[in-house]
């Protein structure tokens, strides 16, 4: 599996960060709009912990990921991605295999290029905006935090789960987050 070093900073001016990242060259790659299906294991062992099969669609592709992440630090994920042409067929394969879809989501992704490092800059449903940024090392991201005047001791290492958890979320029990619906297992 592929090593992913990367960290969050939380609650960002989307409109101040995009004029930072221009300013300082960076290559804008544009904005679309993720939809994303979550799976676990049917047999529910896969409930809490940091791992998933994720499909997500974007306006060009559909992507399949299988993701872990135990100890939230800045290059502790671990990935394998490919892409995959029929995401309905591929749903159904994993339902035969023994996993469960458990979650669909939506939101919008902004992405710039600047020299190794990839900006996400993620905006989702009943949270604030927030920029993933990911790069080759963590001294990479480090500068590239210096240009941007980011405090590298406020950055939030944790994946997406652990951002929702912040805001009081917890996603082993909400089955939808999209831009017109939001819905929580009771």
């Amino acid at each position: 599996m592929e090593k992913e070093i990367e960290t969050r900073f939380l609650e960002i001016n989307k409109d101040e960060l995009v004029k930072k990242l221009v300013s300082l060259g960076a290559l804008d790659k544009g904005e679309e709009k993720l939809e994303e299906i979550i799976f676990h294991a049917a047999d529910g062992s896969w409930v809490g912990k940091r791992k998933f099969v994720r499909l997500r669609k974007t306006k060009d592709k559909i992507r399949l990921t299988y993701k872990e992440n135990e100890k939230q630090t800045t290059d502790s994920a671990r990935e394998i991605e490919l892409e995959v042409s029929d995401l309905e067929k591929c749903s159904k394969f994993f339902e035969k295999v023994g996993l469960k879809a458990m979650r669909q989501l939506e939101k919008y992704r902004h992405t710039f290029k600047l020299g190794d490092v990839t900006f996400d800059i993620d905006s989702w449903p009943k949270i604030p905006a927030y920029v993933e940024m990911e790069g080759p090392s963590v001294e990479a991201l480090k500068n590239v935090c210096n240009q941007l005047d980011f405090d590298w001791g406020k950055r939030f290492d944790g994946d997406a789960r652990e951002v929702f958890r912040h805001y009081g979320y917890d996603l082993d029990k909400i089955t939808m987050i999209t831009f017109s619906d939001f819905q929580e297992v009771r």
